[in-house]
């Protein structure tokens, strides 16, 4: 058996896993369930070869749902304590930049957009190698319309985002763990640590 990796993926309304081995997809399972992603991930990776065993884990660490980043990040700490893996982090926006540099005839910038709740987009946009070409943002709709900075637009909110600004071509991409390998190896090389893209909904209590 060769080096083995497995990615790990719940920080939209998908939930997904994926096997590598010598970074060749081996095993995946993908399912869009909206919420639920604590009770349908451990048992998606234990159907996946030797239950997901892996030298090495991926994460996605966000921008996306506080409680889906947080299941895939606490699973992932405790297989890579269980396993002695090597765990790294990666993000979001830039997987799905890369699945949308997949479809795409010839790179091209890409615009990233992902529902973000309370009516705001996480949003940034990426050059035709799937580099980051500014700062990340939570933005309301209009924002948005004034950062796109790109004739294709990808992500959960591309729809909604190319109405706003009329006539690009967009792409309703959900992060897909099975399509990591898209993503350059510094970029998927980062911290596990989580990135929420908004302060919390729910605050401490003050003290009365």
């Amino acid at each position: 058996m060769g080096e083995r990796l497995l990615a790990i993926d719940t920080a939209s309304i998908a939930c997904s896993v994926a096997l590598f081995e010598d970074g060749a997809l081996i095993a995946s399972e993908y399912a869009e369930i909206g919420r639920g992603h604590a009770e349908k991930l451990i048992p998606m990776i234990a159907k996946l070869p030797e239950r997901g065993h892996a030298s090495r884990i991926l994460v996605n660490y966000g921008p996306g749902s506080f409680t889906g980043v947080r299941i895939g990040i606490s699973a992932a700490k405790a297989l890579a304590l269980a396993w002695s893996a090597e765990i790294h982090g990666y993000n979001c926006l830039a997987l799905v930049a890369a699945q949308a540099l997949d479809q795409l005839d010839q790179p091209q910038p890409v615009c990233v957009a992902m529902l973000a709740g309370h009516g705001e987009y996480f949003l940034q946009n990426f050059s035709g190698t799937g580099e980051p070409s500014d700062e990340f943002a939570s933005l309301t709709p209009e924002q948005a319309a004034s950062r796109v900075d790109a004739d294709v637009i990808a992500g959960s909110a591309a729809v909604e985002l190319a109405a706003l600004v009329g006539g690009k071509k967009h792409f309703p991409i959900l992060p897909n763990a099975a399509q990591i390998s898209l993503v350059s190896r510094d970029m998927k090389n980062l911290p596990a640590k989580p990135n929420y893209g908004r302060k919390p909904d729910a605050q401490p209590a003050k003290p009365v």
